[in-house]
């Protein structure tokens, strides 16, 4: 087993555990750094999805490729590459057993544990029906739910005409309902499986050419990985900064307004205090007549 990782300056090259978590405080917190976001895709379609959500470069996510094909370390687009397989670089012979792909994950199970160590939301696509996806796919969902806040896991089905890979899904998804680590985290509401059937879809979208498929796929889970897990995350991180904020800033309350010493005051200009209207005051439609008086003393005189 090899792997091989892509650098990214906006993103996260090393993979461990966000130190610090409880004494920096929860507004200190930064995403894709102590809140990690990873994607990881296991088996050819499953990567081929993978591939359509890279496309759409989430902020934060990390994505990783898993398959027993050493091809898969040439797949820039993705931030890690893993083969199943020896370090020689030579291709594993799985012919589609999903013993030999369950028995090469089982020996990467040490690689596995550490790729999602410190992630806080995992995803992970995998194909049925086909050696390494239905074999490995068990595998990486214990090693997630070890770790993982929350798990989200979508696994395509093959279609009909593929009988005997169809029924290979069907066996791999009810032994889902035996990992207990799994099984426990959904009771809880900490994880999910969703069921990708292409079936189903061409069924649905009739004008959905099959060349599209896996694009369409891909569409429908970054959509999800951004709509329950960046988004919400950003919310509350951002409420969390402006409610630290608010904390750090003094309120200042405004002093009490003391009329009767405004009036003390000697540098106020004083005047007649006006009284207040009564039912004495000049009824409405009274005419009132002002006479200004010239002040003592002769006028000056008169200009022009």
């Amino acid at each position: 087993m090899y792997e091989r990782e892509q650098q990214h300056g906006d993103r996260v090259d090393e993979l461990g555990t966000a130190e610090g978590y409880e004494s920096e405080g929860f507004e200190t917190l930064r995403l894709g750094q102590d809140i990690r976001f990873v994607l990881a895709a296991v088996g050819g379609g499953g990567i081929r999805v993978a591939r359509a959500v890279a496309a759409r470069h989430l902020p934060y996510l990390e994505t990783v490729a898993i398959n027993c094909d050493p091809r898969v370390q040439e797949m820039e687009e993705f931030d890690r590459r893993i083969c199943l397989g020896p370090e020689s670089g030579a291709r594993p012979e799985t012919g589609g057993s999903v013993q030999v792909g369950g028995e090469l994950a089982r020996s990467a199970e040490p690689v596995l544990q550490r790729l999602f160590e410190g992630a806080n939301f995992v995803t992970i696509v995998a194909s049925l029906g086909g050696g390494t996806g239905t074999g490995a796919l068990p595998y990486l969902i214990e090693a997630a739910a070890r770790s993982a806040s929350a798990l989200k896991v979508f696994a395509i089905k093959p279609f009909e005409c593929e009988g005997h890979r169809r029924a290979l899904a069907d066996r791999a998804l009810a032994r889902l309902h035996f990992l207990d680590a799994f099984v426990e985290r959904q009771q809880r509401g900490h994880a999910t499986l969703q069921v990708l059937d292409n079936e189903a879809l061409v069924r649905s979208e009739r004008h959905l050419p099959i060349s599209q498929i896996d694009r369409y796929w891909g569409e429908v889970v970054a959509r999800l990985i951004e709509r329950e897990l960046i988004q919400p995350a950003e919310a509350v991180l951002n409420s969390e900064r402006m409610a630290a904020l608010a904390r750090s800033v003094p309120i200042v309350r405004p002093v009490p307004f003391d009329i009767e010493a405004l009036e003390r005051d000697p540098l106020m200009p004083t005047g007649p205090r006006l009284a207040p209207a009564t039912a004495n005051s000049p009824a409405e439609g009274v005419e009132l007549t002002i006479e200004v008086l010239p002040p003592d003393g002769p006028l000056p005189p008169r200009v022009g």
